[in-house]
C-alpha cells in the first residue's frame, strides 16, 4: 500500500453551534457583505469529523491549527479553553489561535489565562481596515488601525510572551502591515489567506506583490496559502494559480504552509480542489519541498509538539 502523503491543515474553524458559545454572524446578525457572498451552506456544525471527511484519499492528516472563529467576544477565553478540551477528546486541533482584545486593560489578562491552555499559540486580532484601495485616506488616525498606537500595543504583549500573530488584512495594507512590525522585530506573524489580493486589477495585484515583498524581507514573517476567494470575482482556477506561485517565490518554501480555511472557504471551492491547486503551485516552483510547506513548516511556525501528531499507524511522529 502506498505511504499516504502527510498533511497538517494551518487555519480552519470549528463550531458546534450549541448554547454554550454564541457565534453572532453564525446566528442573529448576519453579515450582508460576506467576502465569499452568501454563507448560508456553512451555519451548521462543523467539527473534527467533519474536517477529517474533506481530507482526499492519499493523505493523512497529521494534526491541525484552529483558527478563531468571530465567537462573541466576551467568550474568548471561554472558546479556546473549547478547542482545548475538543483537541484532548478528539484528537483535533493540534494548535489554536485566540483572540484578545488589542488596546485594552483587560488584554493582557486574556492572553495569560489563554496561556494556560496547552494549545494556544497566538492570537489572530484583526485591525480596522479600508473597504477598497480608494478607502485608504479615509483610515487615517482610525481607532483600532495599524495607524493606532493603543490599538497595536497588542503586539507588544505578544511579543513578550513568546505568542504569534495572524494578520489577516486585505492587500492594499500589507506596507503598512510591513512598516508596522519593524517595531517588534521579534515577534512571529502568519500572515492570513495568501495576504488576501482581493483588488484583481493590474494595480491591486501590483501593490499585492510589493507589499508581500515587504512582509517577506521579515524573516519572522511566514505566509499561509490559503483562501483566494475574492468578493465580486469567479472561482478561476489558472489566475489563483498564478498567485500561489508568485506567492512561493516570494516568502520562499520555508516560510509557506498550506491551509484550507474550511469550512469556510468551501463556499467557493472543495478541499480537494484547493488542496491539489496548491500541489500544482508546489511542483511548478520548489517540487522538492513538498513535505516542508504541506506539514514540516507547520511544526517550526506553530511550535507544535511532534508527539501529538499521529501518523495513519498512530504511532506518534519521530
Amino acid at each position: 500500500m502506498k505511504t499516504p502523503q502527510f498533511l497538517i491543515d494551518c487555519h480552519h474553524h470549528f463550531w458546534a453551534l450549541g448554547p454554550e458559545l454564541r457565534y453572532p454572524w453564525l446566528g442573529e446578525q448576519l453579515v450582508t457583505d460576506f467576502f465569499l457572498g452568501d454563507y448560508g451552506s456553512i451555519r451548521r456544525p462543523f467539527l473534527p469529523p467533519d474536517l477529517r471527511r474533506l481530507i482526499p484519499e492519499g493523505y493523512w492528516l497529521l494534526g491541525s491549527v484552529h483558527c478563531e472563529a468571530e465567537a462573541d467576544r466576551s467568550q474568548a477565553v471561554d472558546e479556546t479553553r473549547w478547542i482545548d478540551a475538543l483537541g484532548n477528546e478528539q484528537g483535533l486541533p493540534t494548535a489554536h489561535v485566540g483572540w484578545a482584545a488589542f488596546g485594552t486593560r483587560e488584554c493582557a489578562t486574556q492572553l495569560d489565562i489563554q496561556m494556560q491552555s496547552p494549545s494556544f499559540r497566538g492570537v489572530r486580532a484583526k485591525p480596522a481596515t479600508a473597504t477598497s484601495p480608494g478607502a485608504m485616506a479615509d483610515m487615517r488616525g482610525q481607532a483600532n488601525s495599524l495607524q493606532d498606537d493603543t490599538w497595536c500595543s497588542g503586539l507588544a504583549l505578544l511579543s513578550e510572551r513568546g505568542l504569534s500573530w495572524d494578520l489577516r488584512i486585505p492587500a492594499w495594507h500589507l506596507a503598512e502591515a510591513a512598516e508596522r512590525l519593524q517595531e517588534h522585530p521579534e515577534l512571529r506573524v502568519i500572515l492570513n489567506h495568501t495576504g488576501l489580493p482581493w483588488d484583481r486589477t493590474n494595480r491591486g495585484l501590483a501593490r499585492w506583490r510589493r507589499g508581500l515583498q515587504q512582509l517577506a524581507d521579515n524573516p519572522n514573517v511566514c505566509v499561509k496559502l490559503s483562501e483566494l476567494g475574492a468578493p465580486g470575482h469567479q472561482w478561476v482556477p489558472a489566475d489563483n494559480l498564478a498567485l500561489l506561485t508568485e506567492a512561493i517565490d516570494i516568502f520562499g518554501p520555508e516560510r509557506c504552509l498550506f491551509a484550507s480555511n474550511a469550512p469556510v472557504s468551501g463556499i467557493q471551492v472543495g478541499y480537494g480542489t484547493w488542496l491539489q491547486l496548491v500541489e500544482t503551485a508546489i511542483a511548478q516552483t520548489c517540487p522538492n519541498a513538498r513535505d516542508r510547506i504541506l506539514w514540516r513548516n507547520a511544526i517550526h511556525w506553530y511550535r507544535l509538539d511532534p508527539h501529538r501528531l499521529k501518523t495513519a499507524n498512530h504511532a506518534p511522529l519521530q
